[in-house]
């Protein structure tokens, strides 16, 4: 399947902005390239640097990667990595398994579609990028037969994590899943040992995540190697909130 869409941003001030999923190995390449650059280079892990300037692992291969290119450059600006009930069994797990025990999620399996590695070029932030890329998701859900999104959603720790466990206080019972759809972390972030008075400041990702009536389904898990605290979120799309849900699940935007 090959999505292929214009974004509505046709202003002289707006790139035009094409959908794809990714065909060639070469294209997985571009998205490593950009996520390497945003991720590792943008980010100072200087413990995930690399010759290729690739940030890439085993789910690469298994998964699909949503691309969207400026139109005039043909410049990759924004990537999601998306996994579904096929390729996770292929592959023995999701990624989120990596971090969180899903064992109380077992019988949703056949239903879940993975979403994660969200990564957009620093100058294409206006909002049309990550739109085009939920719109993506959306379609892939339809082709997989998913009704439940799962993924990793990071806060960095360069603050020394109170940002972090302030923003995890602050979820109100409403954003909490409910006990059934609960998971645990392997390796606990400590959220009770900071600063009680920082005011969470929410990243754009987990904001969207939010605002769509995704849950948050748990204390979050440590990841030293980006320095991060990961939040494992839940958007069931019989929950996705009306607004988001006559955009993202509109007809098909091509198959």
């Amino acid at each position: 399947m090959r999505l292929v869409t214009v974004s509505a941003d046709t202003s002289p001030s707006f790139p035009k902005l094409t959908l794809s999923l990714a065909t060639t190995k070469e294209e997985v390449r571009e998205v490593q390239r950009l996520r390497y650059k945003v991720f590792i280079e943008a980010m100072g892990l200087s413990n995930l640097n690399n010759s290729a300037g690739l940030d890439a692992d085993a789910f690469d291969e298994c998964c699909d990667h949503l691309i969207v290119r400026d139109s005039k450059t043909l410049e990759v600006v924004g990537t999601y990595r998306v996994m579904g009930p096929h390729a996770a069994r292929s592959m023995g797990n999701y990624y989120s398994e990596q971090e969180f025990d899903l064992s109380r999620l077992a019988h949703l399996r056949d239903s879940i579609a993975e979403a994660g590695r969200a990564c957009i070029h620093p100058d294409y932030r206006s909002g049309g990028v990550i739109m085009l890329l939920w719109a993506g998701l959306a379609a892939f859900m339809r082709r997989e037969n998913c009704q439940y999104l799962i993924g990793c959603a990071s806060v960095s720790l360069s603050d020394g994590g109170h940002n972090a466990a302030a923003l995890y206080h602050a979820l109100s019972a409403e954003n909490l899943a409910p006990s059934e759809y609960r998971v645990e972390p392997r390796l606990p972030f400590p959220i009770h040992d900071r600063d009680p008075h920082v005011k969470p400041q929410i990243p754009p990702l987990i904001r969207g995540y939010l605002r769509s009536g995704a849950w948050v389904c748990g204390d979050p898990a440590w990841d030293p190697d980006f320095h991060s605290a990961d939040l494992f979120m839940m958007l069931p799309l019989s929950k996705l909130d009306s607004r988001y849900a006559r955009h993202y699940l509109k007809e098909p935007v091509a198959a």
